[in-house]
């Protein structure tokens, strides 16, 4: 996300490039200009909606939540066959000990974990997403044999919940507006 501080350099670069051609404007139209170009009404509300962390200050990039699995064969089966996951790292201090790996989709990154001190089987994560009803359709044309969620309406969105086999929860959501 854009900080007030990359916009306003923005704007800067922005009256340097139109000084260039002999089109002078003042900064504040030049504010007003690039907050528009963020999709914002005015520089004041992009103000109130832009991310106001500095450069040099820390920023949570994302969450890529860590479950507890038990069985590489079925997370691989659950995760990969069913979800549509594909595999990501992989990791072993050596062979034949837990296996700690990463599954993507869509943008949405899950570590999954044989180690016991990871995390506690029983999680439950909550992901935002859009398209739940053709995500819903390609599982359920799957026809798993585990598990056949539904769509549920909820007053925040329609959310569709899948256990993996190991009693972790995934949550879809698809918010609704307003």
């Amino acid at each position: 996300m854009t900080t007030v501080d990359q916009a306003k350099a923005m704007a800067k670069r922005l009256r340097a490039a139109l000084a260039a051609r002999d089109l002078a404007v003042p900064h504040a139209t030049a504010l007003e200009l690039v907050a528009a170009g963020l999709g914002h009404d005015d520089w004041n509300t992009a103000c109130a909606a832009l991310d106001r962390i500095g450069e040099d200050e820390p920023r949570f990039l994302e969450t890529v939540p860590i479950l507890r699995i038990f069985d590489e064969a079925k997370a691989r089966e659950f995760y990969g066959g069913f979800l549509g996951f594909t595999s990501g790292f992989e990791h072993r201090f050596e062979p034949g000990l837990p296996l700690y790996m990463e599954v993507a989709r869509a943008g949405l990154r899950l570590h999954l974990s044989e180690h016991h001190g990871d995390a506690s089987p029983g999680s439950t994560v909550f992901v935002p997403m859009t398209g739940i009803h053709a995500f819903h359709r390609e599982l359920t044309d799957k026809r798993y044999g585990y598990a056949r969620p539904g769509i549920e309406r909820a007053p925040w969105g329609d959310v569709l919940e899948v256990a993996d086999p190991f009693g972790n929860r995934l949550r879809f959501c698809e918010r609704r507006a307003g």
